[in-house]
């Protein structure tokens, strides 16, 4: 079958397509012949040698498909050959076929298109995890979240206004998409190259800080999102972008009775992420498939363009998912 292989690790030169064996599916898996993926930033860093896939996982890049049943293995049920799909892969989503878990399969609605379903589990799931389940938010709770117009980014905005209505949501953006990230829902939005976010949120909010805080920065950002944090307030770190390591005021972490949490999907059990999953599927796949919630996609790429989508993402000028269209026949 056909997949993306890495000549070692570094920029994009390293990407080419090559031929690799087709997969079989083990007890409590299916096989998924790709239509589309996308390209996410774990597949990034993990082109970069920064982030290995977990253990035993594929080591071809790509951590969402959508397409459709190909194959099942022993012990697999609720599902047939042929069934659309999409769901979240520890590994080998840029090849032609996949190997996937049957309590991570997510059906995809009649009202949805393949590129639409291929910008679904990586981001919306990672944000309703977070924001929802780790986090806890509720209605007329207020949000900052960082990187305006990313995957992530744009998927907790939607999921925010749409699952807590009352709630306020303030995003930090890059001067270019301050307009669209306002369109997109947002309450606030936060030019973080002219203005301190922390400042900003205090004067918005009257001296009081936001309730939670998605952020992927780490470091950088640390010293900031506290001071933007409410009392009470929850800090969910997602990644360390900009670094691992930062100095923490602790008694004043107390004193305002915050916590930090830190968190991450790919690394999960099998049996945690079919929760996850039954727990998405009930909550938000039905906003999907009427529609309210929209994936947003910036770009959809033939598979061998995967070096221009990799360099598209890390210009960081997308806004929305970045496509890849793995096949076009069923």
């Amino acid at each position: 079958m056909k997949a993306v292989l890495l000549d070692g690790f570094g920029g994009t030169g390293v990407l080419r397509i090559g031929e690799v064996e087709r997969p079989s599916p083990a007890q409590g898996q299916v096989r998924i012949k790709v239509m589309t993926t996308s390209v996410n930033r774990p597949d990034i860093v993990q082109r970069q040698g920064n982030y290995r896939q977990p253990p035993g996982e594929s080591e071809i890049l790509g951590v969402e498909v959508a397409g459709t049943i190909d194959a099942l293995g022993s012990g697999v049920s609720g599902c047939k050959v042929g069934d659309r799909v999409m769901c979240l892969v520890a590994g080998g989503g840029y090849a032609e076929y996949v190997l996937a878990y049957a309590n991570h399969l997510i059906p995809i609605p009649q009202s949805m298109s393949l590129e639409e379903a291929a910008c679904v589990c990586e981001t919306y799931i990672t944000a309703f995890l977070n924001i929802f389940l780790i986090g806890n938010f509720a209605n007329g709770e207020s949000a900052l979240l960082h990187g305006g117009g990313g995957g992530v980014n744009t998927a907790a905005v939607q999921l925010c206004k749409t699952l807590t209505p009352a709630s306020q949501v303030f995003v930090t953006a890059s001067p270019g998409k301050v307009e669209r990230v306002k369109q997109l829902g947002a309450d606030f939005v936060i030019d973080y190259t002219s203005q301190d976010f922390a400042q900003e949120v205090k004067r918005f909010t009257d001296g009081k800080g936001v309730d939670l805080i998605l952020d992927h920065l780490g470091a950088k950002y640390l010293a900031s999102n506290m001071a933007a944090l409410a009392v009470e307030g929850r800090l969910l770190l997602i990644g360390v972008m900009g670094g691992s390591k930062a100095e923490l005021n602790l008694a004043l972490m107390m004193v305002k009775r915050q916590r930090i949490i830190g968190s991450v999907l790919r690394s999960r059990s099998v049996e945690q992420k079919g929760q996850i999953t039954a727990a998405f599927i009930k909550t938000v796949l039905p906003k999907l498939a009427d529609r309210t919630i929209v994936p947003l996609i910036h770009a959809v790429l033939p598979l061998e363009q995967v070096a221009q989508a990799h360099a598209m993402m890390e210009s960081s000028k997308h806004f929305g998912k970045i496509v890849l269209r793995v096949s076009t026949s069923k």
